[in-house]
């Protein structure tokens, strides 16, 4: 990467830009500035005019900031590319070439490789040779100052001495090997038994409990996503999540259990129990909160067809009665730059009446509601990279 790929691609976000702006008029001209829906319908034509998309975190990573300090995958230079209306990254910037600069073609290997390789091709051929000479090898004879001298008497006394202590050591082995061979079993096998002690402790004092959630009006296991928050006494809590038809299964050794427990479509329960005479199995009954219920049905709800305009208008009014003009309502993204972004009643009830592919990875977090309004809401859109 040079540094003119980083102002090539400062060129690409204003090419985009302008051809953004070709068809549709945003909150801002300035793309840095584009922010909620905008992002959206942006995302929904880079979809339909060159077949791929970028996440919202990749958005406010390369849009927000200006300059970048790195470039994108080559993947996604591509696809703005092909965006503003070039085969490729390669192509736009042979479009848009500086004064004296030389754009290579991209197989070729660049000056620092063509160094390298030449190197490394000259330390090849400049080699020394060498070759494994044989060792030679001087054998010299032990010289045998009286070859005829022989002391027969001496090696029998010798032989007869080495008899007696090696007969006196064969008593005495047997029986410290005996006793070494017992105390080495001994040990080992207390040893074994701590170790099984240690790797089993958990299994051996715990024990686990299951819970089976359904749904309190229609005796029915509940229909959407649950989140269960497990809390203990000053430790951070552990979050879950269920799905659907799933159960919840919690091996524990201890004498007590709180959870709070969600969910985009039930009202939210606390749940304590002592472990010490609760059952192993239960069930759980969650009770339909029917402004949830509405609010996510009409947030995600598909609209299309011949009377699209029609279920639109009836689709705003019942989110205008729903929510209150005060509500504070926030929307979450996947992004180390921006992570949460306030919006209005109206700029809302825009957002999820609009037919568009990303409300079907709408999720709503967080719903509160007071005197029949609802008064607070947390959401996000999941996104994916590539997605088509």
């Amino acid at each position: 990467m040079t540094d003119l790929d980083l102002l090539h691609f400062e060129q690409l976000k204003r090419d985009v830009q302008a051809q953004y702006l070709k068809e549709y008029t945003p909150s801002y001209d300035e793309i840095s500035k584009w922010k909620g829906i905008d992002i959206i319908y942006f995302q929904e034509d880079l979809r339909k005019k060159a077949k791929g998309n970028i996440s919202e975190k990749s958005f406010y990573t390369y849009f927000k900031s200006s300059p970048v300090l790195k470039l994108p995958r080559i993947d996604m230079l591509n696809l703005l590319s092909i965006y503003a209306g070039y085969d490729s990254w390669y192509d736009f910037k042979k479009n848009h070439l500086f004064a004296g600069e030389l754009l290579t073609d991209e197989k070729d290997l660049s000056e620092d490789e063509a160094k390298e390789l030449e190197k490394t091709i000259s330390t090849a051929l400049n080699l020394p040779k060498t070759e494994d000479q044989p060792k030679k090898i001087d054998f010299t004879s032990e010289e045998n100052v009286d070859l005829q001298k022989n002391n027969t008497e001496n090696q029998l006394i010798e032989q007869k001495q080495s008899l007696t202590e090696v007969s006196k050591t064969e008593e005495i082995k047997p029986l410290k090997k005996s006793y070494q061979k017992t105390a080495w079993i001994a040990t080992a096998s207390v040893f074994v038994i701590l170790l099984g002690l240690l790797g089993f402790k958990d299994e051996i004092f715990q024990k686990t409990y299951t819970y089976h959630f359904t749904d309190a009006d229609r005796n029915l296991g509940v229909q959407s996503d649950i989140e269960i928050k497990v809390i203990k006494e000053n430790e951070s809590p552990i979050l879950y999540r269920i799905k659907p038809g799933e159960q919840f299964i919690y091996p524990t050794k201890d004498k007590t259990l709180k959870m709070e427990i969600s969910s985009t479509v039930y009202e939210d329960l606390e749940v304590n129990r002592n472990l010490e005479n609760a059952p192993e199995k239960e069930t759980i009954e969650l009770k339909p909160d029917d402004y949830k219920m509405a609010l996510y049905y009409f947030s995600i709800k598909d609209i299309n067809g011949e009377n699209s305009e029609q279920l639109i208008s009836q689709k705003r009014k019942q989110l205008e009665n729903l929510i209150s003009n005060s509500a504070t309502i926030t929307q979450v993204y996947d992004s180390d730059i921006y992570g949460l972004e306030t919006l209005d009643k109206q700029d809302y009830i825009t957002l999820v009446t609009t037919p568009t592919t990303s409300l079907k990875n709408l999720n709503v977090i967080e719903m509160k509601k007071d005197k029949g309004k609802i008064v607070s809401i947390k959401f996000k859109i999941s996104n994916h990279e590539n997605n088509k």
